[in-house]
């Protein structure tokens, strides 16, 4: 079911009028040293509806385009009137009234085809962005803060969008009003044509000397904004431990201290951008100031009409404000191909796991086997299991102890597919890991990790995430096996109780009992807990631990346990240290032995 709602999900994505998330990432992987490039790349397809957004915006923006050309004939049949001079006045103001009107419609159309292809590459983004963290490496996620990853799907995706929408607006409004205003001067007197045309060479000068300042500033600014998300989420994260040590006045200041860099880097930028746009001001001030001089000194020579002083310097003074545009939205420009980049940097990341030709599995039976293994973590000086042999057959409880940072846990994520050995292999029903599509297997395995972690949702959903059709009676057992009935006959809604952020309105015992039965519901063939019963308190132990030894019948069974007293009954005990299995058998058996799993006990003594 799950499967057949991502079907549909990505069905309308590829469909006409929206983003095939297939051409955004296939434009990141072509121009990947272009983010101009990217950023057009990621339009394929949908370059028809572009085309007739141009077009109607040509069409709705000739208002103002033949306005300087009525007021140059209506001043000239006024201050020059021959024959029929009233017509040709009401002539030039109907003319001009139908253009204005018609703009009405047009504009409608032209903000539809664009607004909706702008809308659409903007959710096809942050979908890409979403799809590919999915399929990043758990090792990737472990590195990468979260606050840093909210922002750039968040944040640059915005800025994406708002870079394409002055492209598709600003620039081209800038593009066109600069073609026809030439158009027109040089059809009218190729004299003043060369004098607009004295306005280029400063444009290009002013936005040579500032560019490299500019792209600097913004590109330091992101990354101040990237660490600041990363540190409000910190903050928010830790006021439970902050409030509960009095430091508050601590953490305030802090943050305090990075949101000081980010106005300081925030200042730096506006100072630039704002320098920028004073020079570029001036002197197209200057230059408009000089035109109107040139074209008056022209008309009272008689080369022009003096109604061509007035068409002139408002198409003048059309070019030098689009100029003047052009350079205002190059900081915009600058801050969004620096977001493209920063996009990039997760789509076009290469830590995934790669599913390309793997086996998918159908079933899987329990049969684990260890062969060899050895897995070092990035920038250890030594392995953290080493040269491990072992053997767990289908059905059995394997319990893992030893102390803190011995590799327990490394195991059961080994197991899981999150980390992978360095070398040797590990085994499932004989398939080696290395050759298994992981999604495929992964759905016939179900973790308790020692953290439990709810989502913002009824406890039913919580309960059935990601399992389907659940059968009510089914569900209700497992509530009982999970010691969930009091608690849930408790609550006035019941299972459809909403949670609030990670649970916090239930208990840490209640919190991970959820999380056993999210589980259980899953009907696994391999069950990994991963000291999941810390977080319970004695009395409650006790029943999910009568409830583990139930739900545990006919499924492989991997427990990483604290308290050892909880793995009395499992099939087998593997003491882990110095890179691999110190001790290997019965609870029994390694209490005669009176050896490091004896030593473990007596500690809890």
């Amino acid at each position: 079911m799950a499967e057949n709602k991502e079907h549909i999900f990505k069905e309308k994505l590829t469909k006409g009028e929206d983003i095939d998330t297939d051409i955004l990432l296939e434009s990141f992987k072509q121009h990947k040293n272009n983010n101009l490039k990217i950023l057009l790349g990621l339009y394929k397809g949908q370059y028809s509806k572009l085309l007739a957004a141009v077009l109607l915006f040509a069409v709705k923006h000739t208002p103002v385009w033949v306005l300087p050309i009525v007021t140059a004939n209506i001043i000239n049949h006024a201050t020059e009137p021959g024959e029929d001079y009233a017509e040709k006045i009401i002539i030039n103001v109907v003319i001009m009234a139908v253009l204005v009107l018609q703009n009405v419609f047009t504009n409608y159309f032209h903000t539809y085809f664009y607004a909706k292809v702008i809308r659409n590459v903007e959710c096809g983004l942050r979908s890409s962005m979403v799809r590919k963290l999915q399929q990043l490496s758990i090792t990737y996620h472990n590195e990468m803060q979260s606050g840093r990853l909210q922002s750039k799907i968040m944040r640059d995706v915005e800025q994406v969008e708002n870079l394409s929408a002055q492209i598709f607006i600003s620039i081209l409004s800038i593009i066109l009003n600069i073609i026809v205003s030439f158009t027109v001067v040089i059809s009218s007197s190729f004299t003043v044509f060369l004098f607009f045309l004295a306005a280029i060479p400063v444009a290009v000068l002013i936005r040579n000397v500032f560019r490299d300042k500019i792209n600097t500033r913004n590109r330091d600014f992101r990354r101040e904004m990237e660490e600041t998300s990363v540190k409000v989420m910190e903050m928010v994260e830790l006021i439970p431990v902050t409030r509960a040590h009095a430091l508050e006045e601590t953490e305030t200041r802090k943050l305090d201290s990075q949101l000081k860099n980010v106005a300081a880097h925030g200042f730096k930028l506006d100072m630039i951008q704002s320098f920028f746009g004073s020079v570029s001001w001036a002197s197209f001030q200057i230059f408009q100031v000089i035109c109107l001089g040139f074209t008056g000194y022209l008309a009272a020579k008689g080369t022009i009409r003096p109604g061509d002083v007035v068409m002139y310097q408002t198409y003048f003074s059309t070019i030098v404000n689009q100029v003047s545009g052009i350079i205002t939205l190059l900081p915009i420009i600058s801050k969004g191909l620096e977001s493209v980049s920063s996009i990039g940097d997760i789509l076009l990341c290469a830590d995934v796991e790669d599913r390309g030709g793997r086996h998918r599995l159908k079933k899987v039976d329990g049969n684990i086997e260890f062969r060899d293994v050895c897995f070092k973590f990035k920038n250890a000086d030594s392995p953290v299991i080493n040269n491990l042999d072992l053997s767990i057959k289908k059905g059995e409880t394997i319990a893992f102890v030893g102390a803190s940072g011995a590799g327990k846990s490394t195991l059961l994520n080994l197991v899981i597919g999150f980390l992978r050995p360095d070398s040797g292999d590990i085994l499932i029903d004989g398939k080696s890991m290395n050759d298994i599509d992981l999604q495929s297997y992964r759905k016939h395995i179900a973790v308790v990790p020692q953290t439990p972690i709810l989502f913002t949702g009824t406890i039913r959903e919580n309960i059935t995430y990601g399992a389907d059709n659940i059968d009510e009676d089914f569900l209700k057992q497992v509530i009982h096996s999970a010691n969930l009935d009091e608690l849930i006959e408790s609550l006035p809604e019941g299972l459809d109780t909403p949670l609030t952020e990670h649970g916090a309105n239930l208990s840490g015992g209640q919190r991970q009992r959820v999380s056993i039965a999210r589980a259980f519901v899953r009907n696994p063939k391999i069950l990994i807990l991963d000291e999941a019963t810390s977080a319970l308190d004695s009395v409650s132990e006790k029943k999910i631990q009568d409830s583990v030894d139930r739900l545990v019948k006919d499924r492989t069974t991997l427990i990483v346990a604290h308290r050892l007293s909880t793995i009395r009954n499992a099939d087998k005990i593997a003491v882990i240290g110095d890179g691999g299995v110190m001790e290997f058998g019965t609870y029994d058996e390694l209490m005669t032995k009176k050896g490091e799993f004896f030593k473990l006990k007596s500690l809890q003594q």
